[in-house]
């Protein structure tokens, strides 16, 4: 694995489409050629997206492995397979969406979604951590969601996963500390992938046995249309998320926590605003129930502000 001494070896999870194939792009492409990328795939038949993104970077500043991490094996093997085992920047990315009534939702998927979005990750610090700390140096980020500091109706399985996260991070980021490696998250609102447009399309599809009519109802005819609204928006690029990872990355003194989408600041405030929490209820319950229509109105005023200049504002960290 041939890649000079100056380069900071970057391992990215979840890279076949989406975020993690834009962060593992954007690094590999950097003009000062800081980053060997180590792009990892559960699949490596998925890479042809990647490959094809990568251009002539594929193969000199970005590579491909094997690593699925949901497997104890798949994890250890991948990084014994990187030379000394040596890695600067862990980027966490791997992670699935499970959107629906919770009746309707086995217990069996949602430890699938922990296994993935908690688990996985618990998996990748647990692993490259220990080199991190004897060295003296490393970076660790989390790709977490606004979802990880604000529950959302309907969203209750992944923003568990999400929130389970934190909290781990909020933990570990005190330890790490001590021995100079550095722990962010990266908290997008939505974001424009594959990934959301099908999981969107195909649950409005399904019939939901065991969840009663008026439920059903409203999550197919009151928050579907409103999601719908607030993704076109204030929804981000694949490309807004990567260039704000690649600045948490560049940053001297990185920040904890990183809301990529300045619209959503409001929102989390309400949270902190309040600590009985009815601030926060209250007013997701009037937004989604009350005042569907008159939020419909205004999503759609705030897609016509929203012009490239405004969204360009939005990609904080600064």
């Amino acid at each position: 694995m041939g890649y000079g001494g100056g380069q900071k070896v970057v391992l990215i999870t979840g890279c076949s489409s989406g975020i993690g194939l834009r962060i593992a792009v954007t690094l590999a492409k950097d003009e000062k050629k800081r980053y060997h990328v180590i792009a990892t795939m559960r699949d490596l038949k998925k890479k042809d997206k990647l490959v094809e993104a990568a251009g002539d970077a594929y193969g000199k500043t970005l590579m491909l492995l094997p690593l699925d991490v949901c497997s104890d094996e798949s994890v250890e093997q991948c990084i014994n397979s990187v030379k000394d085992r040596h890695i600067d920047i862990l980027i966490n990315n791997a992670g699935v969406g499970l959107l629906g009534p919770v009746e309707s939702i086995s217990i069996e998927e949602m430890k699938r979604v922990f296994e993935t979005n908690f688990f996985g990750v618990v998996r990748m610090i647990k692993e490259v951590m220990p080199d991190m700390k004897k060295r003296r140096s490393g970076h660790i980020v989390v790709m977490s969601s606004v979802m990880g500091l604000q529950g959302v109706v309907f969203n209750d399985v992944y923003t568990a996963s999400k929130f389970a996260m934190e909290g781990f991070c909020e933990s570990m980021a005190v330890q790490l500390l001590k021995f100079n490696v550095r722990l962010s998250m990266i908290e997008p609102g939505p974001v424009h992938t594959e990934f959301e447009t099908k999981m969107m399309e195909d649950v409005a599809k399904m019939e939901y046995p065991g969840v009663d009519a008026d439920t059903v109802r409203y999550f197919k005819d009151v928050y579907l249309p409103s999601s719908i609204d607030i993704f076109e928006a204030m929804g981000q690029t694949p490309e807004d998320i990567a260039k704000c990872t690649k600045k948490v990355i560049e940053s001297n003194s990185p920040r904890f926590r990183n809301l990529t989408n300045s619209l959503y600041t409001p929102i989390v405030a309400l949270k902190y605003a309040d600590e009985t929490g009815g601030l926060s209820v209250n007013t997701f319950y009037n937004l989604l129930f009350n005042f569907g229509p008159l939020m419909h109105i205004t999503m759609s005023i705030l897609k016509c502000l929203t012009c490239s200049c405004l969204r360009r504002r939005t990609i904080s960290p600064n």
